[in-house]
């Protein structure tokens, strides 16, 4: 949707990237978390999606979807994903500054077993060439796995704040929201983890994959870990979310656990909140499109760690079908990560919650040059560079919540990156 007030973009041809790609059908299987390793790029679940390496182009966001347009493709697979594709880990803050990433490389796989390769090389003479030496340079010669004596030995985990000091702010949130300012704010604290060596990135989504097999493993200059949220999903114009609000940490016995899922479905401050994430990104969605539904109930999706209610949501997108990335602007941030009303709960983050997100409750993702693409909520994830981690997690709170109960739960959250960094 566009805003008729709004400047014109340029056109295509100033925006042209000067590239060529080219997208070539993979006979051999791949994996995708070897070949993003800890210093590439990875948006995948089920062993299916994407793995990329190097960098062709930075994109600002809001010329994403023009310039990739603009790159000739020479492509004998042709689905969504094909072609150029970039990716992308978007800030928390509505509107902030980012670039998505076109690779040099990205190798794909799809749910059917369809595999393929997708060079991105500057266009002229001799881009055949370079299209054969990128392509064999990464399938070819695959970075070596880390191996456990490369990892550090030790770990500083320190909180960026002291628990009272959160749950005093948690105490003050509940005290605005029940004096009527606003509906709900998701409220997020902070873990630094310092280590004696370099964190290796590669090890830690291979534990995530592991513990996490149903997320998003996502990897984007740094920032790495394993979402259970879908944002939103565009394929041609089929639009996809799967909203979740509402959480309770699991104990790894069965019947607790099974007695726990059972209290959340029943819980009428959490059905609320799920269900006003619900609307919104309904809403949201059918602004774009010719319907959109929901399933009546929402459902428990456990993890290793917590459980979520979740509701999955699908319509199909008017003509001609929006680019993933519109979706996402109109989208985030929900709140299952903010709050509402959306500005009152952004403002009341600003005041109390005394941390800068950054990446963290933003999207992370990818989109082609058909406007395709899927887009993650970045939670579960940390910012990790060289020996030192940045772990964050956040709670919905509404008029009702109680200040321990919701520390208990962000140190469940939390767990899930501690877990796969903090072994010595």
């Amino acid at each position: 949707m566009t805003d008729a007030c709004a400047p014109e973009p340029p056109p295509a041809s100033e925006l042209d990237a000067g590239l060529h790609a080219r997208t070539r059908r993979l006979d051999r299987d791949v994996d995708l978390l070897a070949i993003a390793a800890g210093d590439g790029l990875l948006f995948a679940r089920d062993r299916c999606g994407f793995a990329g390496r190097g960098v062709a182009r930075r994109v600002p966001r809001p010329d994403a979807d023009l310039v990739l347009a603009s790159i000739p493709v020479d492509d004998d697979v042709r689905r969504p994903g094909t072609g150029p594709l970039a990716f992308g880990a978007l800030p928390f803050l509505p509107g902030a500054a980012a670039d998505l990433i076109v690779a040099e490389v990205t190798v794909g796989r799809d749910a059917d077993g369809t595999r393929w390769v997708t060079t991105v090389v500057p266009a002229g003479p001799g881009a055949d060439d370079r299209h054969d030496a990128l392509t064999s340079s990464v399938l070819d010669h695959l970075p070596a796995p880390a191996t456990p004596a490369d990892g550090p030995g030790t770990f500083d985990v320190r909180s960026a704040r002291a628990p009272e000091a959160w749950m005093a702010a948690v105490a003050s949130a509940t005290a605005q929201i029940r004096a009527g300012k606003l509906d709900k704010v998701v409220l997020a604290r902070e873990i630094t983890v310092t280590a004696d060596r370099p964190i290796p990135i590669a090890t830690v989504l291979a534990r995530l994959a592991i513990g996490y097999p149903g997320c998003f493993l996502y990897l984007v200059e740094g920032f790495c870990g394993a979402s259970p949220e879908l944002l939103v999903g565009r394929s041609g114009d089929v639009v996809r979310a799967q909203p979740m609000a509402g959480t309770v940490p699991r104990s790894g016995d069965p019947a607790i656990d099974a007695s726990r899922a059972a209290a959340l479905l029943a819980s009428t401050t959490y059905r609320h909140e799920h269900q006003v994430t619900i609307d919104a990104v309904h809403d949201a969605l059918l602004a774009f499109s010719s319907y959109v539904d929901y399933e009546p109930e929402p459902s428990v999706v456990p993890l290793a760690n917590v459980s979520h209610l979740a509701t999955s949501v699908e319509g199909r997108l008017s003509h001609p079908p929006a680019s993933v990335l519109e979706l996402v602007e109109a989208l985030h941030p929900t709140p299952a990560v903010c709050g509402r009303p959306r500005q009152a709960a952004l403002d009341l983050i600003a005041d109390i919650e005394e941390l800068e997100r950054d990446r963290y409750a933003g999207a992370v993702g990818w989109v082609d040059a058909a406007g395709n693409g899927q887009w993650a909520v970045s939670i579960r994830g940390a910012a990790i560079d060289g020996p030192v981690a940045r772990v964050i997690a956040g709670n919905g709170i509404v008029g009702d919540s109680d200040p321990p109960t919701e520390l208990t739960e962000t140190r469940a959250k939390l767990q899930a990156m501690l877990g796969a960094i903090v072994r010595p």
